[in-house]
């Protein structure tokens, strides 16, 4: 049976949630503070976390930083009443998969949680990706560049991750802000070539300054060897 953690301190909202998901078939645990529902992640970590961002212990940022750092990469769906671009951004930079503002539809939070339960999890043959000096182990998350470690961020690793996965193809930025953060709509942001600028400086250090590609006026591109 599929499991779902939800993170959440109120009593009434934690209590709405799990009673409609278990409705759902799903097998539900519940967490009041973030050190609890950290610690209950990475323990046995479920299928799927929900987590409202303002928690007492850690806040549900933190709490997220904490499960990527060690390697949980379980779908995280963000619920909070932090509605604004930045607190959207800032979840999602954090790890987050999805982030959904309350008040919210269960009707919503249903269909998300299916959809985030539909990605399909890593295969063997997909767990090594190279081009041109560059490795990356999906299932360590270590990137090297020759025989140097690259150090990466979430975000920086996804979008990495990202265009090695469809080498030789053309990757808008469209591509990338809906498949890396999860929006289907321009959030009027530079988001895309920050962390694209920040990927790059740090593989120029490691001695691969050319990996990415620009093609002006289309996207981006990681040519194959």
């Amino acid at each position: 049976m599929t499991r779902i953690l939800v993170i959440e301190d109120d009593e009434e909202t934690a209590s709405f949630i799990a009673n409609g998901l278990k409705q759902e078939g799903f097998a539900v645990d519940t967490a009041k503070t973030g050190t609890d529902g950290l610690f209950q992640a990475t323990e046995s970590p479920p299928d799927l976390v929900v987590v409202d961002r303002m928690l007492p212990g850690l806040d549900g940022v933190s709490v997220i930083k904490a499960l990527r750092a060690a390697g949980v990469k379980i779908p995280v769906l963000f619920l909070t009443a932090m509605g604004a671009v930045e607190d959207r951004v800032a979840g999602l930079e954090a790890g987050g998969d999805d982030y959904l503002v309350k008040p919210f539809s269960f009707m919503e939070l249903r269909a998300r949680v299916t959809t985030l339960l539909r990605r399909p999890p890593l295969k063997d043959e997909i767990t090594r990706l190279e081009a041109r000096g560059v490795t990356v182990d999906r299932l360590t998350r270590r990137v090297t560049a020759g025989s140097q470690t690259v150090d990466l961020q979430p975000r920086e690793y996804q979008l990495l991750e990202y265009l090695l996965l469809h080498k030789d193809q053309i990757v808008t930025r469209t591509m990338l802000l809906e498949e890396i953060w999860s929006f289907h709509f321009d959030p009027g942001t530079n988001i895309v070539e920050t962390h694209l600028s920040r990927l790059r400086a740090k593989l120029s250090e490691a001695g691969t300054s050319a990996l990415i590609r620009t093609v002006r006026g289309a996207g981006y591109v990681i040519d194959a060897d």
